[in-house]
């Protein structure tokens, strides 16, 4: 069982970065019911199937949150939760009548978690967006990517994913600490906004010490040297280097053959092009696994760059279980490891009601009341 084994946290159905904090919360233990809307085929407008893998390791109850009787079904969870998530635009929840009010109401101790991209408050607070606009404003797009090229979206794990779930997972978890000791609850405002610039923090400090430009592609991460970037090989593939410290930079220099050529310094920006010309012609002299004998596990700092597929076969990643394949679908295994309470993929990925009767009963509610709910319609 996961180190959150015996905690409940209730979760109203979402896409994105809500889903993805559930997925690690019930991967670590706890017990989630996601509360889906009993017209909604699932994630907006994706409909929800096995291989919506963000929506594993819980279970899903369909519920009609618009009448009365449905926000009552929801209020009888949240009495028995540790934790609540929900992703909606800020006055959502309060006008479902299942706000940090009503339900801090029936229980004091429950720490109610809030997903959005802009925040509860702000002047852009009510605003549509997504990730890519979210990491716009907090200055990260505008650092990513290579000099004189437009800015790179890095996927959506910057704002859905690292400054959202892995911040509102972090919060929730403090915020249940906290309860233990305090006995009460509270909300937490999770901003992806607010969680990318976090993630800046390092960045900031280096422009202050003058060790960092506000452009792009012209720093010590983001391109702008020879010895951390990228490279293509003789078969069109890629490697990755970080040969920062001066001692790996020297071992690269050796495994490449340039420490026999008379080099400018590592350091000194302005020949950063030039040696990085130089980098681009050797490596396209090797393919990618001619460059693997020489360089991998070495202390160049170097990697193959792998496609998502390559990935789950890598030996390495394949020694220590990175991907499992689970329910017939190679997957991203639990994270982090736990030397004694161990995470795992509790269930393949829910389907909107698809546990309605059992995580009711299992929740506290009693048979009589559930077919009563279900006769109603307010359940499925």
């Amino acid at each position: 069982m996961g180190p959150l084994a015996g905690y409940k946290i209730v979760e109203m159905g979402g896409i994105g970065p809500g889903p993805m904090c559930a997925m690690l919360l019930a991967d670590l233990g706890a017990d989630i019911v996601r509360i889906d809307r009993l017209a909604d085929p699932g994630l907006g407008s994706m409909p929800s199937s096995r291989n919506s893998l963000l929506m594993r390791s819980r279970r899903s109850i369909s519920v009609d949150t618009k009448s009365e009787a449905g926000r009552e079904v929801v209020l009888k969870l949240i009495e028995q939760a540790d934790g609540l998530i929900e992703g909606f635009r800020p006055g959502v929840m309060e006008r479902m009548g299942l706000g940090p009010d009503e339900a801090l109401a029936r229980n004091p101790k429950l720490v109610y978690g809030r997903m959005t991209g802009w925040g509860q408050e702000g002047p852009m607070a009510q605003a549509a967006g997504h990730d890519i606009n979210y990491i716009a404003l907090s200055g990260v797009l505008h650092a990513i990517g290579r000099k004189g090229e437009a800015p790179v979206p890095p996927l959506n794990l910057v704002g859905d994913f690292g400054g959202g779930a892995l911040y509102l997972a972090l919060g929730i978890v403090c915020g249940i600490l906290e309860a233990q000791k305090s006995g009460k609850g509270q909300v937490v405002d999770t901003a992806m906004v607010d969680g990318a610039a976090s993630l800046m923090t390092m960045f900031y400090g280096l422009m202050a010490a003058g060790n960092w430009k506000d452009e792009r592609g012209v720093n010590i991460l983001d391109t702008g040297t020879h010895y951390y970037d990228v490279y293509e090989t003789a078969d069109g593939k890629y490697i990755s280097l970080g040969s920062i410290e001066k001692k790996f930079y020297q071992e690269l220099l050796e495994r490449t053959g340039l420490d026999k050529e008379d080099l400018p310094p590592q350091l000194e920006p302005k020949s950063w092009p030039v040696i990085k010309a130089r980098l681009t012609e050797v490596f396209k002299s090797k393919t990618r696994d001619e460059w693997d004998e020489v360089m991998l596990g070495t202390d160049v700092c170097y990697a193959p760059v792998l496609s998502i597929m390559e990935a789950t076969q890598h030996p390495h990643n394949t020694h220590r279980q990175t991907f499992v394949e689970y329910d017939g679908i190679i997957q991203p295994a639990p994270a982090p490891r736990f030397s004694r309470t161990e995470a795992s993929i509790q269930s393949p990925p829910c389907l909107p009601g698809e546990h309605t009767t059992k995580a009711m009963r299992d929740w506290g509610i009693d048979e009589a009341s559930i077919e009563e709910l279900r006769s109603a319609g307010v359940i499925k």
